[in-house]
């Protein structure tokens, strides 16, 4: 995990976590929250069952001009801290054909944008309803199909649908080999915040395999903290037997809450201001 403090000439406070794949560790957590107390992030990311970690976590949080910015990423793959045309433009990585999926959520003021690359996934809360804010972009969907066969690519069924027999996705960046057909265009989604708006839920497809999104709400708001919530999706999507890397981050917003009225109170306060009156007079 990296912490970075943003310094700079013009100091704008910024923190960065983000794990970085030559750590290759099996299990990592962690939470934070913002100065204000409205909002909380948890993270939580589990080698699980594979070899090797390829899933990553990045949150990223900044003020600019006065006005507090945070990103949330889910990326799945070997990578995500390159765009596409500079991997693809690589020469060190000619012979090379990774690629990476990415889902992640830009905070500003009371809007939340999501992008979304490949089957990582976002989810929100609303009055605890599960809404999905991504589609995963696989190689049956009907518009995804129909646009890799007009560009002359073939889908085939080899233990799940795959693009030319051999990726499981229809969107991605890198996979230099299907660059043709599996594009890296993101799909974005702007959402209002408003207080209905509980939590989002990031996650790579080891999560969504196995949980479906109804699920992982429910077990996110059974939890108080980000962390623990994180924590609790991925423990559950190991039990459930997901075979991949696991790796979710919990954002949980902490709207203020009306202090109720006391009525007897309020009259009292009345009467008092009241009588203060009448000696000032």
């Amino acid at each position: 995990m990296m912490v970075d403090t943003g310094a700079s000439e013009k100091p704008d406070p910024a923190v960065v976590f983000m794990m970085e794949k030559e750590e290759d560790i099996s299990f990592a957590s962690g939470g934070w929250k913002s100065d204000d107390g409205r909002l909380s992030c948890g993270y939580s990311s589990f080698r699980g069952k594979r070899v090797t970690m390829e899933d990553f976590y990045d949150i990223k949080t900044s003020t600019i001009d006065g006005r507090t910015i945070c990103m949330f990423g889910i990326f799945d793959g070997e990578t995500y801290q390159k765009t596409d045309v500079d991997f693809l433009g690589s020469e060190r990585d000619s012979l090379r054909d990774d690629g990476s999926t990415a889902s992640t959520a830009v905070l500003v003021g009371s809007h939340l944008y999501v992008a979304n690359v490949g089957d990582s996934r976002t989810v929100i809360s609303i009055a605890g309803k599960a809404i999905p804010l991504s589609e995963d972009h696989k190689p049956n969907r009907i518009d995804e199909r129909k646009r890799i066969e007009s560009a002359g690519g073939v889908i085939m069924w080899a233990g799940t649908w795959r693009v030319g027999g051999v990726l499981a996705m229809s969107r991605a960046f890198g996979n230099r080999m299907l660059k043709q057909y599996v594009v890296a265009e993101p799909e974005i989604q702007d959402q209002e915040v408003d207080e209905e708006l509980e939590l989002v839920i990031l996650a790579s497809d080891g999560l969504w395999d196995v949980v479906p999104n109804e699920d992982a709400v429910s077990i996110a708001r059974a939890e108080e903290e980000a962390e623990a919530a994180s924590r609790k999706l991925t423990e559950t999507a190991y039990t459930r037997g997901s075979a991949d890397n696991i790796t979710c981050l919990v954002v949980k917003f902490h709207h203020e809450k009306k202090v109720p009225v006391d009525p007897v109170a309020s009259q009292d306060t009345k009467e008092k201001a009241t009588i203060e009156s009448m000696r000032v007079d």
